[in-house]
């Protein structure tokens, strides 16, 4: 028997559809600009609050892990409620919780407020990848893969900018008071222009709460051991080592459930999909280079450099800048090229990118940085929008929410191990360093002794402290030099990682110019 013709996949863009669409891409701009913006100002808030060094990093952890159980959740959510009511709540919750994180007056109640504000603003991510694969004919998706590929990438790496500026022009309240007047039009626009999918309340009571609890548990812990493992010493601090065993317990409940469930509250039967399973890989990769290098680049400027969050934002959007003029050449590329191609070509530049910045000294700054972050920007263009494509652009429009929420997840979890991992090399090559360092400027070394000589006369005039001063001067010095030296071996990792990355590319199958049930192709 002949299968029914299926119905054209919205063949036609209606202003409606794209008005809805871009207050949902606003939305997930917000939420994803939130993480970055509010990492460069953290000093700040930390002495606004009056916190400690261990309370301060709170304030992003419970944020990421309160998103990152979020992310999954929110396909099921959306089925339940539909796109429209998911998405309404989410920025109306997102936008309440912000003006509580900018009210707050202990850091109690600002890590409870942020701890809300991710679980809410996590719901908006994935609903706006979904919606670029089911709203728009097949022809279009390419160019609105990019849009979306250009907004997930961007707003971590102009975040530092805005964090900058706004903490230096007002006060860090203004970090979470940006989003109230934007996150009033998204709830209302998305209220008023967002009607492409129905609510299904019955969904609702086959609600898995044996699952939530162990998916909660399963990424919250790994998410708390990623962040803080490299700062604790991994396993010798027992807070890490007992959630360690409570990921792997939860996670192998999770998974069971997941598989033997009625309604699984996160369907893991997407990665049966060749393309979705290579396209979550690469986008677990392309969080490890995205994130990483948003945290690598802050911290090399501050440490090294001695700049503030203002220097550090202007320098650094030299790459939001190339990924915004990349964005419409990458979408007009995407509707006539291999996407398997594209990703090769980003992937390979990216990892040459992390190959120009292997030679960095202690004096680089915006100049000799500008290279190097123009390419990271076209890389991260060029790879975005394909592995999309790849991943979600195969799948039927049913199982479209779902997988969105699995594919932003990988993305996440790529940027948690990775941020985990370079620390943790970034910490024992600089302590590496260091002992290879002292052994060259001991004493009875003339090339030591005749450059401290030269330090100390340089300090004549504190007298008897001269001495003394010139060490201290050369002890940082030489911690300077090894800090510099870990920054190029992280580099370099990075750089091969990705060139083996490539390698990979083969595994994807090129999609089909139009999904089931997808009229309007090419």
């Amino acid at each position: 028997m002949a299968a029914p013709q299926p119905p054209p996949a919205l063949p036609e863009m209606t202003p409606r559809r794209m008005l809805g669409f871009v207050a949902m891409a606003v939305g997930m701009f917000m939420a994803i600009l939130d993480i970055q913006i509010v990492s460069s100002s953290l000093t700040e808030i930390q002495a606004g609050l009056s916190a400690s060094a261990q309370e301060i990093s709170w304030v992003q952890t419970a944020y990421l892990i309160a998103e990152i159980i979020m992310i999954p959740l929110s396909g099921f959510l959306g089925r339940a409620l539909s796109t429209r009511y998911l998405f309404a709540i989410a920025a109306g919750g997102f936008t309440i919780t912000s003006i509580g994180c900018a009210t707050s007056s202990s850091i109690g109640e600002m890590i409870a407020w942020r701890a809300a504000q991710g679980f809410i603003g996590g719901g908006m991510i994935p609903a706006v990848f979904a919606a670029a694969f089911t709203i728009f004919p097949p022809n279009r998706r390419a160019m609105v893969s990019a849009i979306v590929g250009l907004i997930a990438t961007l707003a971590p790496t102009v975040g530092p900018t805005i964090g900058g500026y706004l903490t230096n022009l007002f006060s860090w309240h203004w970090l979470f008071l940006i989003n109230v007047i934007p996150g009033i039009f998204v709830t209302l626009g998305v209220l008023a222009f967002v009607d492409w999918d129905k609510p299904n309340f019955k969904l609702l009571q086959h609600f898995d709460y044996f699952g939530l609890i162990t998916l909660a548990a399963f990424l919250g812990s790994l998410e708390y051991v990623l962040e803080e493992g490299s700062a604790n010493d991994w396993f010798q601090d027992e807070a890490i080592a007992i959630l360690a065993v409570v990921t792997v317990v939860a996670g192998i409940l999770f998974f069971w459930r997941a598989l033997t469930a009625r309604e699984p509250i996160v369907d893991v039967r997407a990665f049966q999909n060749r393309n979705f399973a290579t396209g979550a890989l690469f986008s677990f990769m392309l969080g490890v280079g995205l994130y990483g290098l948003v945290y690598l680049y802050p911290v090399y400027l501050a440490r090294v450099r001695g700049y503030d969050s203002l220097q550090i934002g202007e320098t650094m959007f030299v790459t939001g800048l190339f990924m915004m003029m990349t964005a419409p050449i990458v979408g007009r590329l995407g509707q006539k090229m291999d996407p398997r191609i594209m990703m090769g070509f980003g992937l390979t530049l990216f990892a040459i990118s992390c190959l120009e910045l292997v030679p960095i000294t202690k004096d680089w700054a915006f100049n000799e940085l500008f290279i190097p972050q123009a390419m990271r920007g076209v890389a991260l263009m060029t790879s975005m929008m394909p592995v999309s494509m790849l991943a979600l652009g195969t799948l039927p429009p049913e199982r479209m929410k779902n997988a969105s929420g699995l594919f932003n997840l990988t993305r996440n979890l790529g940027g948690a191990v990775g941020l985990a991992v370079i620390t943790t090399i970034l910490n024992k090559r600089w302590d590496l360093h260091i002992t290879r360092l002292h052994e060259q400027v001991q004493w009875g070394r003339e090339a030591a002794t005749e450059r401290l000589d030269m330090m100390t006369k340089g300090f004549a005039t504190l007298g008897s402290d001269a001495n003394l001063a010139a060490l201290k001067t050369l002890t940082q010095m030489v911690k300077r030099e090894a800090l510099v030296m870990a920054f190029s071996d992280v580099f370099l990792v990075l750089a091969v990682l990705f060139g083996l990355i490539v390698l990979l590319v083969p595994l994807a199958q090129k999609p089909q110019a139009a999904p089931a049930g997808g009229g309007g192709g090419h």
